[in-house]
């Protein structure tokens, strides 16, 4: 009897470790797959929570569930256009079949890095530089239909979505293109300041056919321009005498301004006082002309 109950003790043992081998916990975030004897049991996936299997036949594989980001290292290549540059991006990825991630492929997560690094590539050299700069949301969007056409189907991974992180381009072509932003930014300023001088060159012509109407209003306007330059504080202020003033001042005249007359023919009589000076002066004598006809001519010298 005594024996019978040692056999039932140690049964009764056994299957309590049995039991406690047998029981799993499941995470929230995770599903477990089952292998019986190394066979899929497809149709036994195991949810959130306790969960149990028959020790040593059974072996449970649990698969994270939750949304991955994993960084692309950066990629070299040539754009279309022939630009070298650096490309690194990020890709979020999902489980939604954990028996194919498990079963077709060895790690689902190396996987996917490998094929986002190939795509990447494949992507760089279809696009040029200014898509790449300018037009990432197309880029990325062709990147994640690349991968995802190779490990949705396959592999029961779904990419959620890819981020280009950086476009590197070598010194040469950063210098080039702040050259074209400076020469583009310049185009415009002058653009705009043409435009300005144009509008106001119209602004100043039609103020002058309004001045022209009225003289008074361009005295007035002098006066307002000299009033803006005396503020200057200048040393010296220079004023053009108005026209209109000299003919006021004309017409303001008794009698005007006596024009020249001819001058006459009578002899202008000389002061007495000179001619007194004049009478009082000595004569001057004639001198003798002198008679040239007893001026014997020069003889040359004999030379013997």
């Amino acid at each position: 009897m005594s024996v019978l109950i040692i056999i039932l003790g140690v049964l009764i043992f056994f299957l309590l470790i049995g039991a406690a081998l047998g029981v799993r916990v499941v995470q929230q975030y995770e599903l477990g797959i089952v292998f019986r004897f190394g066979r899929l049991l497809t149709e036994s996936v195991r949810s959130p929570g306790l969960t149990l299997i028959v020790p040593v036949v059974d072996r449970l594989q649990k698969v994270n569930m939750q949304t991955i980001a994993m960084g692309v290292p950066s990629q070299d290549g040539i754009t279309q256009d022939n630009v070298t540059v650096q490309v690194n991006a990020v890709v979020y990825f999902r489980v939604i079949d954990p028996s194919k991630a498990i079963v077709n492929v060895q790690n689902y997560v190396y996987a996917v890095s490998q094929v986002a690094q190939t795509s990447l590539r494949s992507v760089i050299g279809k696009a040029e530089m200014q898509e790449l700069l300018s037009e990432r949301d197309k880029i990325n969007a062709a990147l994640r239909q690349i991968i995802e056409e190779m490990t949705e189907g396959p592999w029961g991974v779904r990419i959620e979505r890819v981020e280009i992180k950086d476009v590197s381009l070598p010194e040469g072509m950063k210098r080039s293109m702040a050259r074209q932003a400076e020469a583009e930014r310049e185009r415009r300023a002058r653009i705009i300041t043409a435009d300005g001088e144009y509008q106001a060159s119209k602004r100043l012509a039609a103020a002058a056919h309004e001045l022209s109407k009225d003289p008074a209003s361009l005295q007035l306007r002098l006066l307002q321009t000299v009033t803006d330059v005396a503020a200057e504080k200048n040393s010296t202020l220079i004023m053009p005498l108005p026209v209109e003033l000299l003919r006021f001042f004309d017409k303001m005249a008794p009698g005007g301004v006596a024009e020249p007359t001819a001058a006459t023919s009578e002899p202008i009589e000389e002061p007495p006082a000179l001619e007194a000076a004049i009478e009082g002066l000595p004569k001057v004598e004639e001198a003798p002309a002198v008679d040239r006809t007893l001026e014997e001519p020069v003889r040359p010298l004999d030379r013997e």
